[in-house]
């Protein structure tokens, strides 16, 4: 009996294959995506602590110079914080893209391993139906040499 071949296992080979780099995109994508949120919490939590030394700095004695620094600190970090908030939004809209491309990849795929399921199993259904002949054909050889043997 012949081996099993997949007549189009190599699309099938393609379409796992651009399934493993959607994955690997997605993964990317969404690194980046939790990086940027990092650095975003990062500088928040900075504007937060200039914000408390500005508070600290005005109750304790009145230093000008200082509380000019501290503003300028926080008025850069707000200006940092809307453009990590750019930032965020640019990743998460390429994470979702790259969502979007990998479940693609997986609608693509799955037809096709769908197909090579049902050939298996067509042949191994063939497979079946000839041993069950090369069964049959050994039954009936021997039944009819054992009936000329007797007679």
């Amino acid at each position: 009996m012949k081996k099993f071949r997949y007549s189009m296992q190599s699309l099938l080979v393609i379409k796992q294959k651009l399934e493993e780099q959607a994955k690997a995109a997605y993964g990317a994508a969404k690194l980046r995506f939790n990086e940027e949120e990092e650095r975003l919490l990062a500088m928040e939590q900075q504007r937060e602590a200039y914000l408390e030394q500005k508070r600290q700095v005005m109750s304790a004695r009145l230093d000008v110079p200082q509380l000019n620094r501290l503003q300028m600190a926080v008025e850069t970090m707000d200006d940092r914080i809307v453009r990590q908030k750019q930032n965020v939004r640019k990743a998460e809209l390429a994470m979702e893209r790259a969502e979007e491309a990998l479940a693609v990849s997986v609608m693509e795929r799955k037809p096709q391993e769908k197909l090579r399921e049902n050939a298996f199993e067509a042949y191994i259904q063939e497979l079946n139906a000839e041993e069950q002949k090369e069964m049959d054909e050994r039954t009936s050889f021997q039944y009819g040499r054992s009936d000329t043997e007797e007679a």
